[in-house]
């Protein structure tokens, strides 16, 4: 599961993410409103923790925009003020839930589970182009009526395209955000390329319409018609 946590104190955003991510749930972190906004307006997670006070655009501003643009991803919304009307008020925006700082790590750990529980649907665990659909709770993959085999790389190559359906992915993306390589001496380019290759003949056998397609000298995209 993504979650995203948009926190400007470089104490606390890195503690968070370090514990979730032990909790091994998958974390970007934002440090400023702008930044954030970008993430959760260009990327699907399937939780926001949200500060309220934040460089650029302060998180009421951040939420508010994102409910009226329809992203219904839950919030968590945190907040060092203790006061009725800042919670009234980050709930009136569409915040899911509301944590006043400091707070107990299990506390928002719990939260975060209730939150996803409660906000799991079929639509929100499940991505889908076409007829191939990626179950993300179950890791389960079909091609219409067919199941498919996947190794656990092949099945994180897909969810990764799948996420970032219609966009452009490089394959420096995809060596620091599959392969988590963000140093390396020689590149993993034609692992990569091998990888995809494999995966593209399980997707995309001859009879259906191609969904995984390369754009030379730049990377891959997965949509329904060819870029």
């Amino acid at each position: 599961m993504r979650i995203l946590v948009i926190e400007d104190e470089a104490k606390v955003a890195q503690a968070l993410k370090q514990g979730l991510e032990a909790e091994h749930y998958e974390v970007t972190v934002a440090r400023d409103g702008n930044d954030g906004f970008f993430h959760a307006s260009a990327e699907v997670y399937d939780l926001i923790v949200l500060d309220v006070m934040l460089p650029g655009r302060d998180g009421f501003e951040v939420l508010a925009t994102l409910r009226k643009r329809g992203i219904q991803t839950p919030v968590l919304m945190l907040t060092a003020r203790d006061g009725v009307e800042d919670r009234v008020r980050g709930l009136d925006k569409g915040a899911d839930d509301y944590l006043i700082k400091p707070f107990a790590f299990s506390e928002l750990v719990a939260r975060i589970r209730a939150l996803l529980r409660r906000g799991r649907s079929d639509q929100a665990l499940r991505l889908r182009v076409l007829d191939l659909e990626v179950d993300l709770v179950t890791r389960k993959v079909n091609r219409g009526e067919e199941t498919l085999s996947l190794t656990g790389r092949e099945y994180e190559l897909l969810e990764y395209l799948m996420r970032h359906q219609s966009q452009l992915v490089s394959r420096e993306m995809i060596a620091q955000d599959v392969w988590k390589e963000e140093s390396r001496v020689t590149s993993l380019d034609n692992v990569i390329d091998v990888h995809m290759a494999r995966l593209r003949k399980k997707v995309d056998p001859e009879e259906q319409p191609k969904l995984i397609h390369t754009v030379r000298g730049l990377g891959f995209v997965l949509q329904e018609q060819h870029p």
